[in-house]
């Protein structure tokens, strides 16, 4: 496996590693619809008395999955994990955006500067980290209020965590997006999100 620093030409793939509870949902509008179904019944199986549940979630996917494709995502996680009967929420957002999009660096230092002078969000946590073969990355964690009309009625804050990882050898940047609005686990939570972020590697 080489380390960000050992390419001279960029990478053909990435790879990361999520746990065995993450549903991968396609975003590609061709089989996303067949994705939301598989998440949707795995979701309320054994739930017989709850279809406008099961319908409000399936639209919500569709929402989530239109608008992450919209902003160059590759690939959508979500979470069925769950401690006893509480659902462990959180999701993973893979993007590449539209160069335009971003300062033409492939600096973290350089990025992380440059985020620094926007709205960090609440308590907003910004910095440069190291990942193990994926090279430097800036890291920013924030909560927003909750959205209860996008959240299927979510009244918690959401805790994000985005890494902006430089691609080796261009200026583009891949995204992870992590989410979760179960607050009271927010810590815990990030802590299994900087896990995954670890595992992330150039191919």
């Amino acid at each position: 496996m080489k380390t960000a620093d050992q390419f001279t030409s960029p990478p053909q793939d990435y790879n990361v590693v999520v746990p065995d509870g993450w549903f991968q949902l396609s975003l590609d509008p061709e089989d996303r619809d067949r994705g939301i179904v598989a998440l949707a019944d795995v979701t309320f199986r054994g739930v017989d008395n709850a279809p406008h549940l099961k319908q409000q979630f399936m639209r919500d996917l569709q929402r989530r999955a239109k608008d992450a494709y919209r902003v160059g995502g590759t690939e959508l996680y979500l979470s069925t994990m769950t401690v006893g009967p509480v659902p462990l929420a959180s999701s993973l957002l893979i993007s590449v955006p539209a160069p335009d999009e971003w300062p033409q660096t492939s600096d973290a230092d350089e990025l992380a500067e440059h985020l620094a002078g926007q709205d960090l969000g609440e308590n907003g946590e910004l910095g440069v980290v190291a990942l193990d073969a994926a090279g430097k990355a800036v890291r920013h964690r924030c909560r927003e209020a909750a959205d209860p009309d996008t959240q299927m009625g979510n009244t918690l804050p959401t805790t994000n965590l985005t890494y902006y990882v430089p691609i080796p050898a261009t200026t583009r940047w891949l995204l992870l997006n992590f989410s979760t609005p179960v607050d009271p686990l927010a810590d815990r939570m990030v802590e299994l999100f900087d896990t995954v972020a670890g595992t992330l590697h150039w191919g």
